[in-house]
């Protein structure tokens, strides 16, 4: 790790497609920061990316990175993580990769509480495939596969959290750069697994959850000063209050204990060690 490095060392020469004003812009600027600010560089730095919008995000960022499947970023982290304690792992995914065919693994990643950061690019919409609706979508948002609306209850992922047993549940704003580099900070800094929930507006498909939206319906709990982030029951006032948004550092447990420490996994298990056989190497090749 270094004092010396700037969030611009983040920075692949890969410029993003994402359409022009994308929340992920935003996400993925406050991600770099955090990376930044906590003293971490791209030399001890692990991206794991789904599919979706989001899914390119290791490609713009300059860290070791890996572009996996639809919904399976966090099972890949978790290895990592477990094979090399010496990496700051932060897994980056969507609302439907992480919350449709991912949400399995979402919540065992939870309860496993390995010490990652996992953010969600939440725009309540399948952006990549043209406007679907998503999990998170409300109940009457109409969209080319629901034109009456979704007829259904959209996912709490807070909620999903807070009930698998989450030690850092936090809530932010793309557009809101400094707040949102700043709790993206606390969840990498939290000593177990760090989830983030980002508000990130998608300008093209998504005509209802806009910045505007967003600005002026944001309830910041750090301005709240008799909100306690460590008492459970708060926690989970504001999470199953479905009339309004929040922002800030929802959860945390403070004695929370890492799955790797409480395992032992504390070693580097990603070199072969010496008396290996020969063809070792060949044979961790063919897992590339």
């Amino acid at each position: 790790m270094s004092s010396q490095v700037r969030f611009t060392d983040f920075k692949s020469d890969k410029q993003p497609t994402w359409c022009p004003g994308c929340g992920d812009f935003g996400t993925m600027n406050g991600m770099m920061k955090a990376l930044a600010n906590t003293g971490n560089d791209p030399d001890n730095t692990f991206i794991v990316a789904g599919i979706g919008c989001s899914g390119k995000i290791g490609t713009y960022m300059h860290s070791y990175a890996l572009h996996g499947v639809h919904g399976r970023a966090l099972p890949v982290g978790i290895g990592v993580k477990a094979a090399n304690p010496d990496l700051e792992v932060m897994v980056a995914g969507g609302d439907g990769d992480g919350y449709s065919i991912g949400a399995g693994h979402f919540i065992h990643a939870v309860r496993r509480n390995m010490d990652m950061t996992y953010v969600v690019m939440d725009n309540r919409i399948y952006g990549l495939t043209k406007g679907q609706f998503s999990p998170t979508s409300r109940e009457d948002f109409e969209t080319s596969t629901s034109p009456d609306g979704t007829h259904q209850a959209p996912v709490n992922p807070l909620a999903l959290a807070l009930a698998a047993g989450g030690t850092f549940i936090a809530q932010s704003f793309s557009s809101d750069a400094q707040r949102h580099a700043q709790i993206v900070q606390e969840a990498i800094e939290h000593p177990g697994f760090g989830f983030v929930n980002v508000y990130s507006p998608c300008v093209t498909f998504n005509d209802v959850d806009t910045y505007d939206y967003f600005r002026d319906s944001l309830v910041d709990l750090a301005d709240d000063e008799d909100y306690d982030s460590t008492d459970y029951d708060q926690a989970k006032e504001v999470i199953l209050d479905s009339d309004k948004e929040y922002q800030g550092v929802i959860y945390r447990d403070e004695d929370s204990v890492p799955y790797n420490e409480s395992m032992g996994l504390t070693e580097n298990m990603s070199e072969i060690p010496e008396g290996a056989p020969e063809d070792a190497m060949d044979l961790v090749r063919e897992f590339y």
